[in-house]
């Protein structure tokens, strides 16, 4: 895996599969971007849904990918909401294929690589939901976001309401879920709902950067924090310190940390006292 940096040769490639018609994928530098189409709103149906569930699970096992990210290619949007048709086929009886909520949802979260949603526009709805599912959030200033469903007589049913709660707190979560409203990606970012917010212009190319510094981080490290962070944070904390303990002490003595630490250890020895040292930035 090519580290992301300005000197680097081009490693862009493109999967292009007749199986997926509203997602694409791209690869580069260690990320997968995967964007979704859905114009004119990017509203989110079955088929979408199983489109990434299939394309997810070939990432499972892709070792050229530490980092994947979902983002959209509709101006506007990142995922407006659920389809309502769908909505209202949903109300009408059982639907087998609306499992593909869950399930899509559920394989985000257990994807070994950090999932990061890269909003730039609307995330209402199923939109903010399918966001919850990913490991990290970053919104352009523009983005905005609503747990609207209340206002149509339903709750939110893809894990709005488990997912925002344990992100933010059951306060916080219930006045986003019982009131509706629309909240700027300012007032995101101050409850906890995304945790960076970046210039509209740049935001593209900006979360991108940050996503190849992140995969120039070994993955496996990468899978175990994210591991630890996302199962630890839903088990007691004497089980969660023990998860944590368990994948410390897997990666500490694997032979890629052992060579990082002896790396750390010779730029102390070169270092002046008063040198700031640095890590992650071997190229």
């Amino acid at each position: 895996m090519t580290p992301c940096c300005a000197s680097s040769p081009s490693t862009d490639s493109t999967h292009a599969r007749t199986d997926m018609t509203m997602w694409t994928r791209k690869d580069g530098d260690g990320v997968a971007v995967l964007t979704y189409r859905n114009p004119p709103r990017n509203f989110l149906t079955f088929a979408a849904l199983e489109e990434l569930d299939a394309e997810l699970a070939r990432l499972e096992t892709d070792p050229d990918i530490s980092v994947v990210m979902l983002t959209s290619g509709v101006p506007g949007y990142f995922v407006a909401h659920a389809d309502l048709d769908e909505l209202a086929e949903l109300s009408r009886g059982p639907v087998p294929r609306a499992k593909i909520w869950y399930t899509a949802m559920r394989r985000i979260e257990r994807l070994p690589q950090p999932v990061i949603a890269a909003i730039d526009g609307q995330a209402w709805g199923g939109g903010l939901e399918l966001s919850l599912a990913c490991t990290l959030r970053w919104a352009s200033a523009d983005a905005h976001f609503s747990l609207l469903e209340t206002a149509l007589g339903i709750i939110p049913g893809a894990g709005g309401t488990q997912r925002l709660a344990r992100l933010i707190g059951p306060g916080r979560a219930a006045d986003v879920v019982l009131s509706g409203d629309v909240l700027t990606a300012e007032q995101a970012g101050t409850a906890g709902i995304v945790e960076r917010v970046l210039p509209t212009p740049v935001f593209q190319a900006e979360a991108l950067r940050l996503a190849h510094r992140m995969a120039s981080r070994p993955a496996a490290a990468l899978a175990a924090a994210k591991r630890a962070l996302i199962e630890g944070s839903r088990l007691p904390l004497t089980e969660g310190l023990r998860l944590e303990a368990g994948l410390f002490a897997e990666r500490l003595a694997s032979p890629e940390s052992r060579e990082l630490q002896q790396d750390a250890r010779r730029r102390y020895t070169e270092a002046a006292d008063d040198d700031r040292i640095t890590f992650g930035d071997r190229r």
